[in-house]
């Protein structure tokens, strides 16, 4: 498949994941506005399953095609776990970040509909400290985005090991990064993707552009981190390979 068909999958997939992904937070998680005890708003749980079927739904519809990533900490992981070729880093990450901000931008074109839409009050973003939905610190928000992006790639790289159930994959993965944000919400508003997070900051501007080094960092070093590890823990050696049929039992 060539470079440029993926790299639009990649552009398609990343825009569905934050126009649905966020769109569910700034739309839908309190409604009407600002009454979050009532039964319309779908709530932190709800949000959470939007992330998780934004990359369900994309995984089976893209996947084949270029992978399903949709975040550069994905894609470094993949690269580092030697299943993605390092100079297809810089065209995935690219499309990735541009169909975000396309998917902010659609979103922040709906949103702005509503007379009570501030885009100040966050839409979305990613932050800690005072910017943190719990007043996480600083150090807490790095931990919890490194950890939690460590554990994404660890599912996906197990989940679409070929030793694994075929088929599956993206329900794991899914159900993965829906855990992750029922976990991080409260922390970070969940990140572990910096596509995700330029994408509504550009919007915000000011503190969510200051803040976003964080969110590039962190899921990347733990994507990378959890590349290397699933590589040389659970990889089959050379020796392995050639007794395949043996060592799948």
């Amino acid at each position: 498949m060539p470079i440029t068909k993926r790299c639009l999958a990649e552009f398609i997939g990343t825009f569905w994941l934050v126009f649905g992904g966020c769109g569910s937070a700034v739309l839908a998680a309190s409604f009407p506005t600002g009454d979050i005890a009532n039964p319309l708003g779908i709530g932190l749980v709800g949000v959470s399953l939007a992330f998780g079927l934004t990359v369900l739904t994309m995984a089976y519809a893209i996947g084949h095609i270029s992978g399903c990533h949709l975040n550069p900490a994905v894609s470094f992981g993949l690269w580092a776990c030697k299943r993605f070729p390092g100079n297809e880093l810089l065209p995935y990450i690219v499309a990735q970040v541009l169909g975000g901000i396309l998917g902010a931008a659609v979103l922040f074109l709906i949103a702005s509909g509503s007379a009570g839409f501030d885009v100040s009050a966050g839409f979305a973003s990613n932050g800690f400290g005072e910017h943190s939905p719990g007043k996480y610190s600083m150090v807490a928000a790095f931990v919890a985005e490194f950890v939690l992006t460590f554990m994404f790639l660890m599912v996906i790289l197990g989940a679409t090991d070929r030793r694994a159930p075929q088929g599956l994959a993206p329900v794991a993965i899914g159900l993965a990064l829906t855990l992750i944000h029922l976990i991080s919400i409260p922390v970070t508003n969940t990140s572990v993707n910096p596509a995700r997070s330029t994408a509504p900051a550009l919007f915000v501007g000011g503190w969510a552009v200051a803040q976003l080094w964080l969110f590039w960092i962190a899921p990347i070093l733990g994507g990378i981190a959890a590349g290397f590890a699933y590589y040389f823990a659970f990889e089959p050696s050379a020796r392995e390979q050639e007794l395949k049929p043996d060592f799948e039992g």
